[in-house]
């Protein structure tokens, strides 16, 4: 799965703000930015500072001693659901068996003491796994599991209703942690995992429900997995993949190794608001094949330098935005809090470039071009049914495009000092377009169709932004690059009411 781009065929509150002068840089520093540190503004610094759990055993909890191995998982096993277990400090262990691992039953509490840690010594793969719902962990370390790629070390098997609360989950290969449906991951760490922070898959039913909020997502993707399988698009802080309803808010997402928040393949009715969003070496948020979202009141700073610098160190000429809208929209038709994508009331200071709205024409239901193999569109639910000669009259000749449509660009502060990027070019543009048609030979969106639909048909709109620095504009196609007068005249009529300013106030 993940992004088919042109080339292959295919904190909590505004920051105060102050622009250096621009002096412009021809250096192309080989290196990632330093990590961040951490902000004067109030979010979730969680991982420096862990919230204690118990330092005594609640009443009736079933105490776990680390000096035995397998304790927990042993205790677990013979004990009823609905138990409380204490977790002594120290270091506790699983059996050395790679598949050793605890099996909760319905209704299970975790709870761990200070300096408590559950430690898989880079033998075990999963920490908690099985099927049981409605499992509690909280205040608690896991770290050094080694999941297999694509897999997750806690809620292995995408169990529903789980709630992980002032936990860290840190070091593991794979994910650190999965996800299914009313899960609540709130105030905890989740920090330097091989493949993801989170990944939110499940590999039956839908996902619904989920709450992401007030942590703190770091450094995850240490296994360059971009690198190793390219183009997989299996990496990120949290990968999302066909989740219906999530509010992801107050989170602090940063110094990931590649992109911080990616929603790929058939999401719906996403809230992303209230993050702090900054340093992640590949967009801040991808938003791919999905559907209805507001994306509002984020602080979204200097990510995508390293992706963004490679793409125009080798000549690419797409704009590869810090937030990026592939195929996603607004569609009334399917059920959500929004009927289009809002995205509003945010700052965006010093990334590589602002907001891309992106299709490929030639990725649509049941086109070998589609990188999201086997996924139909939300409103086709049969793939075959895309084919010809059907798909060239209505309705399926809209529903079995993923299309970027009715999304709202407004109130936003974009902010570009060029001097602070490090850049001289291509790291200043907003962007609605693309790619010309051509493959497969019976597709009904050949030529610019999509590329006109996309840009002057589909209701996508800028308005009453502001501008400080000097930005470019990109609409239709990669080639057509526009200044701001441009931008606002006929055709295009983007950004009305929105303000432009230099850095020095001209």
């Amino acid at each position: 799965m993940g992004i088919k781009w042109r080339h292959r065929g295919l904190p909590a509150a505004p920051l105060a703000l102050a622009l250096l002068a621009m002096t412009g840089c021809d250096s192309t520093p080989a290196a990632r930015p330093q990590p961040t540190a951490a902000p004067s503004t109030s979010v979730a610094r969680v991982c420096a500072k862990p919230a204690a759990g118990p330092a005594k055993a609640p009443a009736g909890a079933v105490t776990v001693d680390p000096a035995v191995a397998g304790d927990l998982a042993a205790k677990t096993k013979s004990s009823p659901a609905h138990t409380t277990f204490w977790l002594r400090p120290g270091r506790h262990r699983l059996d050395p068996d790679r598949y050793a691992q605890v099996i909760p039953k319905e209704g299970n509490r975790y709870l761990g003491a200070p300096g408590a840690v559950l430690d898989g010594r880079k033998t075990n793969q999963y920490a908690f796994g099985g099927t049981a719902g409605d499992i509690t962990i909280r205040s608690l370390t896991v770290r050094n599991f080694v999941a297999p790629h694509n897999e997750g070390v806690v809620n292995h098997d995408s169990a529903d209703g789980w709630v992980i609360e002032h936990t860290t989950i840190e070091n593991n290969s794979g994910a650190g942690l999965m996800a299914g449906a009313r899960q609540r991951v709130r105030a905890s760490c989740l920090r330097d995992n091989g493949q993801y922070g989170m990944n939110a898959y499940k590999a039956t039913g839908r996902i619904s429900g989920l709450v992401v909020e007030g942590n703190e997502i770091v450094g995850n993707n240490t296994g360059d997995w971009e690198r190793r399988r390219k183009g997989c698009g299996c990496t990120g802080g949290i990968k999302f993949w066909a989740v219906d309803g999530a509010d992801i808010r107050g989170n602090w997402v940063h110094d990931n190794r590649g992109t911080g928040l990616w929603a790929d393949t058939n999401n719906n009715d996403f809230r992303i608001e209230d993050n702090l969003i900054e340093a992640n070496d590949g967009a801040a948020l991808i938003y791919e094949t999905s559907y209805n979202a507001v994306i509002r009141k984020n602080t979204i700073r200097r990510n995508n330098w390293a992706e963004g610098r490679k793409a125009a160190d080798r000549g690419d000429n797409f704009p590869f935005g810090t937030v990026y809208l592939s195929e996603s929209g607004g569609e009334p038709r399917i059920r959500a809090r929004t009927d289009k994508i809002e995205i509003y009331r945010n700052v965006l200071e010093n990334n590589w470039s602002g907001i891309t709205l992106w299709e490929n024409a030639d990725r649509f239901c049941n086109s070998p071009a589609n990188t999201s193999s086997g996924d139909c569109t939300l409103l086709v639910k049969k793939t075959r049914r895309c084919a010809r000669p059907a798909i060239a009259t209505a309705p399926l000749y809209a529903d079995c495009r993923w299309k970027t449509q009715r999304v709202d660009i407004h109130g936003n502060r974009f902010v570009l000092d060029k001097s602070v990027v490090e850049c001289t070019a291509k790291c200043d543009r907003m962007a609605v377009l693309a790619n010309y048609g051509t493959y497969p030979d019976w597709s009904p969106y050949q030529g610019e169709r999509v590329a006109e639909a996309i840009t002057r048909e589909q209701h996508n709109r800028w308005h009453d932004n502001v501008y400080l620095g000097p930005w470019n504009f990109v609409a239709h196609d990669p080639s057509r690059v526009l200044d701001s007068t441009q931008w606002q005249g006929t055709p295009y009529q983007q950004d009305a009411g929105s303000t432009f300013r230099a850095p020095d106030g001209g």
